[in-house]
């Protein structure tokens, strides 16, 4: 009898175990802009900073460039894996963020500047959306981080420190301020669930929220929760079909956590670090074939 319930509670063990990986494959996003494979290994970079981007369908990676003397008011651009730009998007105020490839095969992006505006530019430059932003003007870089288009149409965009959700015209129709903070609350990245929940990053604050529909705090996460596990300027979000949120500790430095998930009830599930002296700004988790894994909002 003994021996049966170790022998099911071993194999318990083992399917847990199982679920659990030993290490997610990402597109790292920031000062460093590379691939990592599940075992750690950089297997991709680019000579470049970026602040957003993913793995395209046929390979190729689509950045959102920091402003350089090439860039002067920031790119997005699609590269090659030989690190060849196949084509780009200059931007014309003072800085880009967000880049995501649409259904309409439309570019997304948001730029920052004297007169903020989240686009959507065709292949051959065109823009084919254009909706100003409700951001402050006198800090450009403070302005807005990544916006994301939902499945009705509309615009979900983190900005300045509030959470707003644009309308196909442009109207705002649902946001959500940041808490109360003795921080600089900043929201930096926004998910939307089928269930109309919204997972919002706070940088300075430390601090991940999800509301409902209504905007009531329904589950959050601080500093001190993960034992042995900072929570340090919180930045890129993902959240997984089963419930885990992974998310990016911009300000951590090795030997602390740069990219964490976590379960529902705050079990640390897999962690990484590196000896690189740049923060993750945003990621884009992959599978073993170095596609984007499949069913993650991010």
């Amino acid at each position: 009898m003994i021996r049966t319930l170790l022998c099911l509670f071993s194999a318990t063990l083992a399917l847990i175990a199982a679920d659990q990986p030993a290490g997610r494959s990402f597109l790292m996003l920031g000062g460093v802009t590379q691939i990592v494979d599940a075992a750690g290994k950089v297997t991709w970079k680019y000579p470049a900073a970026t602040r957003d981007g993913e793995v395209l369908p046929n390979g190729n990676l689509l950045l959102t460039l920091s402003k350089t003397k090439a860039y002067p008011g920031g790119a997005v651009v699609e590269v090659t894996r030989d690190q060849k730009v196949v084509w780009e998007y200059k931007g014309t105020q003072t800085e880009v963020n967000t880049a995501v490839l649409l259904e309409n095969g439309n570019i997304l992006l948001t730029e920052a500047g004297n007169k903020p505006r989240l686009l959507e530019v065709a292949r051959d430059g065109s823009i084919k959306v254009e909706i100003p932003l409700g951001c402050q003007v006198t800090n450009h870089h403070m302005q807005s981080r990544m916006a994301r288009k939902l499945p009705n149409g509309h615009y979900l965009v983190p900005q300045d420190k509030t959470v707003r959700e644009y309308d196909a015209a442009g109207k705002v129709v649902w946001e959500r301020q940041s808490p109360e903070s003795t921080a600089d609350n900043r929201s930096f990245c926004c998910l939307r669930n089928a269930a109309g929940h919204t997972l919002i990053s706070l940088t300075v604050g430390s601090h991940l929220i999800e509301v409902d529909p209504a905007g009531k705090i329904v589950w959050e996460l601080r500093d001190g929760d993960l034992p042995g596990v900072p929570v340090n300027r919180t930045t890129a979000l993902a959240w997984l079909p089963n419930g885990n949120i992974v998310f990016s500790n911009y300000a951590a430095r090795a030997p602390q956590a740069k990219v964490v998930e976590i379960t529902r009830d705050k079990k640390v599930v897999w962690t990484y670090t590196d000896a690189t002296t740049q923060g993750v700004h945003e990621f884009q988790l992959l599978d073993d074939a170095g596609k984007p894994l499949a069913g993650v909002l991010r």
